[in-house]
């Protein structure tokens, strides 16, 4: 391409540039008067069937009397507020009566004062008085004595006991025996 042809291309470059600038221009600062858009939109404004378009100040108060009743937090603090205390009731409180009183505790009429085990500590055997100290009785785990408890689980320091008609149970400790027999 020669000098003269660039010149050529750039004069009708400017040309162009220069009517699409003078078009813009005059569409975009000319008077709403004189476009078709400015009339038609305005033709099809219709303003709001209201009776009395005065500020209503009674609803105006009442909006800014307004007050939050939520839960007043910190958002810049990491601990939760503590809860809101619950309403007090105006309903009289009925309580249901509770439920009736289990059976009494069980009381065994005899002590445990020892036992004994095998060589291997597997097997072990109670030693029982009876209360007035007349009888030992000698029972392992599982077995029964004085005809309505049964020995459960022997330890070193207790023998839990289970009345065998009603399956309640109680825990009778070693005594240590009296100096005097």
């Amino acid at each position: 391409m020669t000098r003269r042809t660039q010149f050529i291309v750039f004069g009708v470059l400017l040309a162009v540039l220069a009517a699409t600038a003078f078009n813009f221009y005059r569409t975009r600062y000319s008077s709403p008067e004189d476009t078709p858009l400015a009339v038609s939109l305005d033709a099809k404004f219709t303003p709001l069937g209201v009776d009395n378009p005065a500020l209503r100040l009674d609803i105006l108060k009442r909006f800014l009397a307004l007050e939050y009743k939520g839960v007043h937090r910190s958002i810049f603090s990491a601990t939760l507020p503590p809860p809101p205390a619950p309403p007090p009731s105006k309903q009289q409180v009925v309580v249901a009566p509770g439920p009736p009183p289990g059976p009494p505790p069980l009381t065994v009429d005899a002590k445990y004062f020892g036992y004994v085990s095998d060589f291997g500590g597997s097997h072990r055997r109670a030693f029982f008085a009876t209360s007035n100290n007349e009888d030992v009785i000698i029972a392992g785990e599982g077995d029964t004595f004085m005809g309505r408890f049964r020995v459960v689980r022997l330890t070193n320091t207790a023998a839990d006991v289970e009345e065998v008609s009603t399956g309640r149970r109680a825990t009778l400790t070693l005594e240590e025996p009296t100096p005097n027999g």
